[in-house]
């Protein structure tokens, strides 16, 4: 199973305040952990949102909207995939983890579909053309 592990922004992040030498060395450590154990597969941290935009979607319409965001513990600061095989794995490696935040913090999690997931509606070509796409993503890296 793969997952999404979502850090959620905070008012420090959101102002753009860099983690200091200490936390970026107790989060490479971690890193390294996950890399070690075959979970990590990516992860990144991410600009504020003052540096982003969001695009609205209504019918043929499009609105865009500029950063920054009000609603900052809805906001992400960074994420990483995972291959674990469960959800109770993924809980107990980001208890291990360093708060990412100066204070308080949140960390969500939440799996990622699967081919599997879609049935039917996910006929053999749609398939092919995942399989498709994602070796050429592959060849990328």
């Amino acid at each position: 199973m793969r997952f999404m592990v979502i850090v959620k922004a905070s008012r420090e992040s959101e102002a753009g305040v860099m983690p200091d030498e200490q936390l970026l060395a107790e989060m490479g450590r971690y890193n390294e952990e996950l890399v070690n154990a075959g979970i990590m597969q990516a992860g990144e941290g991410l600009h504020p949102s003052a540096k982003g935009a969001r695009v609205r979607f209504s019918g043929t319409q499009r609105l865009v909207i500029d950063g920054p965001f009000a609603e900052t513990k809805e906001l992400v600061a960074g994420y990483w995939i995972w291959q674990c095989t469960s959800l109770q794995e993924a809980i107990a490696w980001v208890k291990r983890c360093p708060n990412p935040m100066p204070g308080e913090s949140e960390i969500e999690i939440r799996q990622i579909f699967d081919a599997e997931d879609f049935g039917e509606a996910l006929t053999p070509e749609l398939r092919e053309q995942e399989e498709h796409l994602r070796e050429r993503i592959a060849n990328k890296t």
